[in-house]
């Protein structure tokens, strides 16, 4: 074996290659741990409403190490993504020494009550984030792991009811999945749970094609109406205060 020079020049030929890579290796992690090339900047591409550079320098400051070349973008998007209203990070290196980073913030849609946790806000999504707003802002409550759907079916209800000229403020789902929405004008809608027979978007729209004639017929305030019958609805008017007694004349 050892004479054969064929199979000696195929050894080598390994071991150059092998030497190579590992030469490569080294000059590779060299590069990666050496104190050249130090990232300098880290700038905010595009106008975000929410995220600011010195938002942005806080949260990296002491959890991000590595030069140009090492440093992780994986680790900054990790870190960046933590930070309020931030729906999506993206990172990249901008020679010689500065990280750019572009964020795609949450669109806030309304506030989620939530009795473990207290009020969150909801995004168009329907994902839960932690953030402040001064927004006034619908109101929407479901049990746990039901954020998109109840999101999903306010944008629905708030469309059917549009041609009312109001709008839902709360819609609340039910421990038992019943759907119930209270209007801007003050009216609370029990629209009962889905069925297969019919939606709840058919039940809405069933009311408010038959509203404008209802509130015309009983010219007065409507406070209640009970969604859940097959073929119509029922609806309860705000109780009446008393009528003051007459005050006893003194004698």
């Amino acid at each position: 074996m050892w004479d054969n020079a064929r199979f000696l020049n195929a050894v080598a030929d390994v071991l150059y290659l092998v030497a190579a890579a590992l030469a490569l290796w080294a000059v590779a992690q060299a590069a990666v741990r050496a104190p050249f090339a130090p990232v300098r900047t880290v700038s905010v591409a595009g106008s975000p409403a929410h995220v600011d550079a010195e938002a942005v320098s806080a949260a990296l400051e002491g959890r991000i190490a590595g030069n140009f070349f090492g440093l992780e973008l994986a680790d900054v998007r990790r870190e960046l993504a933590k930070l309020p209203w931030v729906h999506r990070v993206e990172a990249r290196r901008e020679w010689p020494d500065r990280i750019v980073v572009r964020f795609e913030e949450h669109r806030v849609l309304a506030r989620w009550s939530d009795r473990s946790s207290g009020d969150r806000l909801v995004s168009t999504h329907g994902e839960l984030f932690d953030a402040e707003s001064d927004e006034r802002l619908p109101q929407l409550a479901g049990p746990p792991g039901t954020e998109r759907e109840v999101a999903r079916r306010y944008l629905a209800f708030r469309e059917l009811v549009a041609p009312l000229g109001t709008e839902p403020t709360h819609v609340t789902l039910s421990a038992r999945y019943a759907w119930q929405l209270r209007l801007a004008n003050g009216i609370v809608l029990d629209l009962g749970r889905d069925q297969a027979r019919q939606s709840l978007e058919e039940r809405l729209a069933r009311f408010v094609a038959a509203y404008p004639r209802a509130a015309a017929h009983l010219n007065q305030r409507i406070g209640h109406v009970d969604l859940r019958y097959p073929n119509g609805f029922s609806i309860r008017l705000p109780e009446a205060a008393p009528e003051p007694a007459p005050a006893r004349k003194r004698t």
